[in-house]
């Protein structure tokens, strides 16, 4: 199944929140190819969950940055489907 055609129903209670922490702006992702998810500053607990949405295309960084950087992360069109969002403004 791709990510696109993810069911909310797929998506665990933390994974969700996590989804809904990126969605209001508290969150930030490291550059990386297992990009690390910090909510309010501080570092995600489940790093496992984090890595996941970011490789099922559900999260990503807002912009571009140098490996290791933390930038803002934002939820891909993929990750709006999954959390429901779409056609919400922030």
């Amino acid at each position: 199944m791709t990510a696109t055609a993810l069911p909310v129903g797929e998506l665990n209670n933390r994974a969700r929140a996590m989804l809904l922490a990126v969605a209001s702006g508290r969150a930030e992702i490291a550059c990386s190819c297992e990009p690390d998810l910090y909510i309010d500053g501080l570092v995600c607990c489940d790093q496992y969950t984090a890595h996941s949405l970011a490789h099922r295309g559900l999260v990503e960084p807002a912009r571009l940055g140098r490996v290791g950087q933390r930038v803002r992360a934002r939820l891909t069109p993929a990750g709006s489907v999954a959390l429901g969002t779409v056609g919400e403004t922030a």
